[in-house]
């Protein structure tokens, strides 16, 4: 991928869910770049970070500019990011749990779209910003009508979750063509590794270190594209450095489908675990199959991932596997 060297240097960013997985991955990777980081999240304070995010923040916390405690669906939100003025924005900030949306549907639309929407509405105001990258998901296209997911594939979302980043992920290229915002929009594919901690690889990896049981919903033939975080967190980079970016929306993965019976079973084998594999009922709102096709990230940026699956988990086993100790 060939970007211009020094863009982030002394770069006024903005990140929102700074201290989630993937925007600490993103923060920790922009600050070794030279950004001037200000981090949104919900808690400010950097002790309370260590606390309730299991220390994502730590290595990055004295070398973050500015901490700001925000409620991104709190449209007071709009203020606290045109005080920070900044270059460019990396909005993250959601509630991205599936199961969660199905049980408060109203919550999560707030945070995803009307979260979306403040920012959207900073970014009008904002003179010297380059760009806003505004991360969708590739539960917006629903259940694979294709062999490989491209972005002219439906959007079909199958849960509220779903829904409410696809209704995001529009308003985003709405407002670039009608306001002219320099927006981008990524759609990462199932992202996994260290600091990940409610979805189906770091579930199954703890339980698995623990010899407990790996429980599958349904029949585990589900299959996801699973994408390593250092390979995403380069195609953030991307998305807020090209100018190539400025009103698509593109797909970041790692091209090939795995199923949630294959997945727990290289789990236990890569753990040396004993966790017995057991099936219980199908979820509400399950995508059946997801796998990405990369090809207009290649093309417009020569992205391609780096790390594949097996070494995605030796690694993010080998880090729980820390952490538990």
């Amino acid at each position: 991928m060939v970007l211009e060297e020094g863009f982030w240097q002394g770069k006024r960013v903005l990140i929102t869910g700074a201290d989630g997985f993937m925007g600490s991955h993103l923060t920790e990777t922009l600050l070794e770049k030279g950004a001037e980081i200000t981090a949104f999240a919900r808690r400010a304070d950097l002790k309370t970070f260590k606390k309730n995010r299991e220390g994502n923040l730590d290595k990055a916390g004295s070398r973050i500019s500015k901490f700001v405690e925000v409620d991104i669906g709190d449209e007071k939100t709009t203020g606290q990011i045109k005080a920070e003025e900044p270059e460019v924005i990396f909005h993250l900030a959601a509630q991205a749990y599936v199961p969660y949306s199905l049980e408060q549907p109203m919550d999560v639309l707030r945070t995803n779209l009307i979260g979306t929407l403040n920012v959207l509405h900073a970014a009008m105001n904002l003179k010297q910003l380059e760009r806003v990258v505004c991360t969708s998901s590739s539960e917006v296209y629903g259940t694979a009508m294709m062999e490989r997911i491209n972005e002219q594939h439906p959007l079909n979302p199958a849960s509220p979750y779903a829904a409410s980043k696809a209704a995001a992920d529009r308003y985003c290229y709405s407002y670039w063509k009608s306001y002219g915002i320099p927006v981008a929009v990524i759609r990462p594919f199932n992202t996994f590794g260290p600091r990940h901690t409610y979805d189906v690889i770091p579930k199954f990896i703890q339980l698995a270190l623990k010899n407990e049981p790996l429980t599958i919903h349904g029949s585990g033939e589900q299959s996801r594209d699973f994408t390593y975080v250092s390979d995403t967190v380069r195609g953030f980079i991307a998305m807020g450095q090209h100018k190539s970016a400025i009103g698509k929306a593109v797909n970041f993965g790692n091209g090939r489908a795995y199923t949630i019976n294959e997945t727990a079973g290289l789990i236990k084998k890569l753990s040396g675990s004993g966790s017995e594999i057991v099936h219980s009922e199908s979820r509400a709102g399950d995508v059946k199959r997801l796998v990405c096709d990369y090809g207009l990230a290649k093309k417009l940026f020569g992205w391609k991932p780096k790390v594949s699956f097996e070494e995605g988990l030796r690694k993010n086993i080998e880090w729980e596997r820390q952490r538990l100790a």
